[in-house]
């Protein structure tokens, strides 16, 4: 199960009081570096891939990963990606993966709309 950015950053700044966002999110990120990662990015795509990098603008570096399309007629299609770059002001959600449960998954049976865009 993933566990949401915001939330982690939400939780860190209650315990140290005022912080500046930036620091928190790096903190966070630090955490999850050479993990497997899920990010949804703001126009709906899935990724999942290992982090392997990130800047202060929160532009992050994803190693071996794919997409994973959904579809309410056809399984989970996952679309290789290789190395990849997703830009921080695209980005929605980051969570850590649980590499355990998503192993246990059967994507190909798994159907479902297609995420829509975050509107701002």
């Amino acid at each position: 199960m993933t566990q949401g950015l915001y939330f982690m950053v939400y939780r860190e700044t209650e315990a140290r009081g005022p912080a500046q966002p930036h620091a928190i999110m790096a903190a966070t990120l630090e955490k999850l570096k050479d993990r497997v990662i899920c990010v949804i990015t703001n126009d709906g795509r899935n990724i999942v891939g290992v982090l392997k990098g990130f800047d202060q603008t929160t532009n992050i570096i994803l190693q071996e990963c794919h997409e994973r399309v959904f579809s309410t007629t056809a399984g989970v299609e996952q679309v290789p990606l290789g190395l990849y770059i997703v830009r921080g002001d695209n980005i929605a959600v980051v969570g850590e993966m649980d590499e355990e449960a998503d192993a246990a998954l059967d994507l190909s049976s798994l159907k479902g709309d297609h995420l829509k865009p975050v509107i701002h």
